[in-house]
């Protein structure tokens, strides 16, 4: 395959057992590529391999004073040479094609994933898993897959020069023959205390960039409270205990290294030794020892090759292994309901009871924030981790039919999830628009019902070419040029124009002032009109503008009704909205009834909820 090809139509399904079993799929995948970077790597090492011949006639034909034979050495040095730079660049081209070509294959079955999983992925793997996964165990495995068509290059060339000399040569090739072995089997025994220096290296690193991750996150909440000492000191003592390991697992490599580099020393010693005795015995020709002893240097070449292969496979194994841990993720089976597999209806979920009727605003009053992101994902298709001895979780049913048994893709156009920490990718305003959608509402309607106008005025104004388009004005990489209501309301607005039959919305106005958020509560019951539409909040604007309101404070519905009959009937539905606790009593009742006459009641929450829209 090659590069002008990319992506890949398919990048298959990977073999995610182990970490070695996905390097081999991966080497299978390509191996046209593979065998073209080997037959390339052959006609490399086996003309520099090739060049002690010439050298060694070269030699000769100096002693014997024989010009045709130096001649005939000069024409195969210039040959040998055209093919050394030929093999040389050819491989180098094919073993690169090989490293980007697997490198994209992983990463578009990263994407893939990524894809299936959704923002669940991010609740099951650690963000900094992911991000080491993309980045430095990408190339590590790329360098592996790249490495081994070099290797066996190598390989076969070497086993070919040991040949050669015991055919020629027979006392001295068997001594080259014995020893060429023992010089490349003899990093074994120091191959497993590296490779766990490495390892121990690698999972300081990730865990680095897991708080790095997580620092950069929360960089505005830390500089808050002025705790960016506190992690920086943690990211500084992380990023010690990394170069610590990275020290430790180089001295090992070092002295891999130094004894790929002495013990072939002492070979050639050995070699040469020998050989100057058998050529003052005259067993042998000054032109053949020295075509020994240049094959025995060229050995030192392909040896380095070993050591390459060992390093790669090393870095490689654990890199493979998480990325084949993240890739072995897997949410419910694509469903089994054949053709389109379209559902509508009332939205209903088993385990705690909640019935969303269809076309209507359902209001959701959970109580704990974290049960309302677990309710909102289970809504959305996304069944909580649990242990394999543990029962299943009953899936929601959308009209009936559960989201379980839909394919993946009607799931997700009929069910929309915004979860109270939406993403704003970089682009602009239009391609934060330009999602896939009904048509129904445009996004223009979208943004004036998520009351974006001062969003729109400041975009404006930083619009690009002056031109006074906000639509055309870059937004930063999770829209960290914006404050949080600014970035609530383009998400929910995205949201809008989606327009989906039935959208999930988490706390979408706890970053909004009152004001804008009564009139947003207004824009969205107008705006979702006949559309099913469950919000999961606590804000009593929000919840005013209801169809029903659902009150589950254990996990399980335990009341349902209107906003204002639940506020009058139901004490624990009054004390989670209005933040108040039983030694706490009403401030209403602390009032004096002559002073309560005249005026409305400052904090009865009826009555409030009157004046702010009044207001609004």
């Amino acid at each position: 395959m090659h590069i002008r090809d990319l992506p890949h139509p398919d990048p298959g399904v990977p073999d995610v057992r182990t970490g070695g079993r996905f390097l081999l799929w991966l080497y299978r995948r390509q191996l046209g590529g593979q065998a073209k970077a080997l037959v390339w790597g052959l006609v490399h090492t086996g003309a520099v391999a090739s060049f002690p011949v010439p050298v060694g006639i070269a030699v000769q034909a100096a002693v014997d004073r024989d010009g045709g034979q130096l001649a005939l050495s000069g024409g195969l040095m210039v040959l040998l040479g055209v093919l050394v730079s030929l093999g040389d660049v050819m491989l180098h081209r094919s073993a690169v094609t090989n490293w980007i070509t697997s490198v994209a294959r992983v990463q578009q079955l990263l994407a893939r994933k990524t894809t299936e999983l959704g923002a669940a992925m991010t609740r099951r793997v650690a963000a900094g898993e992911i991000v080491a996964v993309s980045t430095g165990d990408l190339e590590k495995i790329g360098w592996f897959v790249e490495a081994i068509s070099r290797f066996g290059a190598a390989a076969l060339t070497s086993v070919g020069v040991c040949v050669a000399l015991v055919v020629l040569q027979p006392a001295l090739g068997i001594v080259v023959a014995l020893g060429v072995p023992v010089l490349a089997l003899a990093v074994l025994p120091l191959l497993p205390p590296a490779t766990r220096r490495a390892d121990a290296q690698r999972e300081k690193a990730g865990k680095a960039t897991e708080l790095a991750s997580d620092t950069v996150a929360g960089l505005r909440v830390l500089r808050g409270i002025g705790g960016e000492d506190l992690f920086l000191g943690r990211y500084r003592s992380a990023s010690q205990e990394v170069r610590r390991a990275a020290v430790r697992s180089a001295r090992m490599w070092s002295l891999i290294s130094a004894v790929q580099v002495v013990l072939p020393g002492l070979l050639l010693i050995a070699v040469v030794w020998y050989g100057v005795r058998l050529a003052l015995a005259g067993r042998i020709a000054i032109g053949e020892l020295v075509t020994v002893y240049s094959a025995v240097a060229f050995l030192l070449y392909p040896l380095r090759h070993f050591e390459e292969i060992a390093m790669a496979y090393s870095f490689s194994r654990p890199s493979a292994k998480r990325a084949a841990r993240v890739l072995a993720l897997s949410r419910p089976a694509e469903g089994r309901i054949a053709g389109d597999g379209t559902a509508d209806g009332e939205l209903h979920d088993p385990l705690s009871g909640l019935s969303a009727a269809a076309g209507r605003l359902t209001a959701v009053v959970c109580g704990d924030p974290d049960a309302a992101g677990r309710l909102a994902d289970r809504l959305g298709g996304h069944p909580p981790e649990r242990d394999e001895a543990a029962p299943a979780v009953p899936s929601v049913l959308l009209g009936g039919t559960p989201l379980d048994d839909l394919p993946r893709a009607a799931a997700r156009t009929a069910v929309l999830v915004q979860d109270k920490d939406p993403v704003l990718l970089s682009g602009t305003l239009r391609e934060l628009l330009d999602v896939p959608a009904s048509g129904r509402v445009t996004a223009a309607q979208a943004l004036a019902a998520a009351q974006c106008g001062d969003v729109l005025t400041a975009l404006a104004q930083a619009s690009a070419d002056d031109c006074g388009d906000p639509m055309r004005t870059r937004i930063t990489e999770r829209g960290r040029s914006l404050s949080g209501g600014q970035r609530q309301r383009l998400a929910l607005a995205r949201s809008l124009v989606t327009d989906p039959a039935v959208l999930v919305l988490d706390e979408p106005t706890s970053a909004v002032d009152s004001h804008t958020e009564a009139r947003i509560a207004d824009g969205l019951r107008d705006i979702r009109t006949g559309r099913t539409t469950v919000v999961l909040t606590s804000s009593p604007l929000l919840l005013d503008k209801a169809d029903e309101v659902v009150f589950l404070p254990s996990g399980t519905v335990a009341a349902s009704a209107t906003h204002r009959e639940l506020l009058r009937t139901h004490p624990a539905y009054r004390a989670v909205v209005t933040r108040e606790t039983d030694d706490t009593p009403p401030r209403a009742a602390l009032t004096a009834p002559s002073e309560r006459r005249d005026r409305l009641d400052p904090i009865d929450p009826i009555d409030r909820l009157d004046q702010i829209e009044e207001t609004a």
